[in-house]
């Protein structure tokens, strides 16, 4: 967690060592190790008094956990939205083949809704990337390590971006269309 990082920058930043923190807050030098290698967490009395004592407000001392927290929420979301695409697409295009052998034309109902539901995955999906504006495979990798592209990244995957948006619709495409006919042949 960044709380602990935290507490190191601000105890550096006015020259205290751990021992002169501890007994400022009335606490052993281990208590403070311990919070500073996440092995365990200051409670509310401790995080106020820190506050006050490095002169920050409590939201600026426990921002980096806040926006850690906030940004794991969201690489969760990203996860969950791609595998239920993947699940869906799949899903509803291998059975293309099995619905058609055992139900007929009304069994594609549900192979139709597996494909809907991987599309509106992929909605999903693109709705958090414009939000995190997020255009390359790259941004979406740094995204979900926590950080940020430098400009020659960036420069980088804006060149490659232009071709492979293209590419990865027409190969997906027919990734599809070769699934879809295969469990056809299987099942039929």
């Amino acid at each position: 967690m960044n709380l602990s990082k935290q507490i190191k920058k601000y105890r550096n930043r006015d020259n205290l060592s751990q021992e002169q923190l501890a007994e400022k807050l009335y606490v052993s030098r281990q208590t403070i190790s311990n919070w500073e290698n996440e092995k365990s967490y200051p409670d509310i009395h401790n995080l106020l008094l820190m506050s006050v004592l490095f002169k920050i407000s409590l939201d600026e001392l426990v921002k980096g956990d806040v926006e850690m927290m906030k940004h794991e929420l969201q690489n969760k979301q990203m996860d969950k939205w791609t595998i239920s695409m993947i699940v869906g697409m799949v899903s509803g295009i291998l059975s293309l083949g099995i619905v058609n052998r055992y139900f007929g034309t009304p069994g594609y109902i549900l192979s139709f809704l597996l494909i809907g539901y991987g599309i509106y995955a992929s909605y999903r999906i693109d709705k958090i990337k414009k939000q995190h504006h997020l255009k390359t495979y790259q941004d979406i990798i740094a995204f979900q390590e926590g950080r940020q592209l430098t400009d020659i990244e960036k420069e980088k995957a804006n060149k490659k971006h232009k071709w492979q948006l293209p590419l990865i619709v027409a190969l997906s495409g027919i990734f599809s269309f070769v699934l879809a006919y295969l469990s056809m042949k299987l099942f039929s």
